[in-house]
C-alpha cells in the first residue's frame, strides 16, 4: 500500500494559509486549504477524508489552537490523522508563538529567518532562542507524543520581520518543507521509496 505522505504545520492563520498554498504548488503537492482557521475548525475525521481524496503528494495540513489550554481541536485532529494506517506523517513544521501557557516541543533542528539551520529553538520573529532542541509554540506539545520522524522549528509563517513574506517566495517555510521532503526520501519507508522511483 502506498501511503499518503502528510506534513503537519502548526499554524493556521491567513498568513499561513497564503504561504502554505503557495508552497504546496512549488513542491508539486497540495495544501488542505480547509484546514486553516484560528482555531482549527475541521475535525480529524473530516481532514482524513480530504487527505484520502487528494491525488497529490505531499499533502500539507495546518493546525492552530489559538492558545487553547491543554489539548485543543487542532491537536485532537493531529492525533486522529496520525492513527490512520494509510497515512504517513513524514514530518512537522513547528511554528514558534508567544503562547500564554508555554507549550513546547522537542525539535530535531530549527531554521532561523536568514535560512540558517541551528540546534537552538527559534522565536516568533525567527531568531534563535536560548534553549537547545526545543521550541515554544501553540498546538505543539502533541508533536512529542506522536514521535514524528522529523520536526523542524521556524518563526511565524509568512512573517519573521518580512523575511518569510509570500511576496518573496516564503523562503524560510519553503526550505523547512524541502528539508522534510529530502529527509523522507533519504530515510523513508519502502512504500515511500517505491512511490518515487
Amino acid at each position: 500500500m502506498v501511503k499518503k505522505r502528510v506534513i503537519f504545520i502548526t499554524d493556521g492563520d491567513l498568513y499561513a494559509l497564503r504561504v502554505v498554498e503557495y508552497i504546496a504548488k512549488q513542491v508539486g503537492g497540495r495544501c488542505i486549504s480547509q484546514s486553516w482557521g484560528n482555531p482549527s475548525k475541521r475535525t480529524g475525521e473530516e481532514l482524513v477524508q480530504m487527505i484520502r481524496e487528494t491525488p497529490h503528494d505531499p499533502i500539507l495540513v495546518m493546525f492552530d489552537d489559538c492558545g487553547f489550554k491543554g489539548e485543543g481541536p487542532g491537536e485532537q485532529a493531529m492525533r486522529i490523522i496520525h492513527k490512520q494506517p494509510d497515512i504517513q506523517i513524514i514530518g512537522a513544521v513547528a511554528v514558534a508563538a508567544k503562547t500564554h501557557y508555554a507549550e513546547w516541543t522537542k525539535v530535531h533542528c530549527s531554521l532561523d529567518r536568514y535560512g540558517e539551520l541551528t540546534e537552538y529553538g527559534i522565536d516568533k520573529s525567527g531568531l534563535p532562542d536560548l534553549e537547545t532542541g526545543r521550541i515554544n509554540g501553540d498546538t505543539v506539545y502533541i508533536l512529542d507524543e506522536l514521535n514524528l520522524p522529523f520536526v523542524i522549528g521556524i518563526g511565524d509563517i509568512g512573517k519573521m520581520a518580512g523575511f518569510d513574506a509570500v511576496e518573496k517566495g516564503a523562503p524560510i517555510t519553503l526550505k523547512a518543507i524541502n528539508l522534510i521532503l529530502e529527509r523522507s526520501l533519504a530515510y523513508g519507508t519502502s512504500e515511500t521509496k517505491d512511490a518515487h522511483q
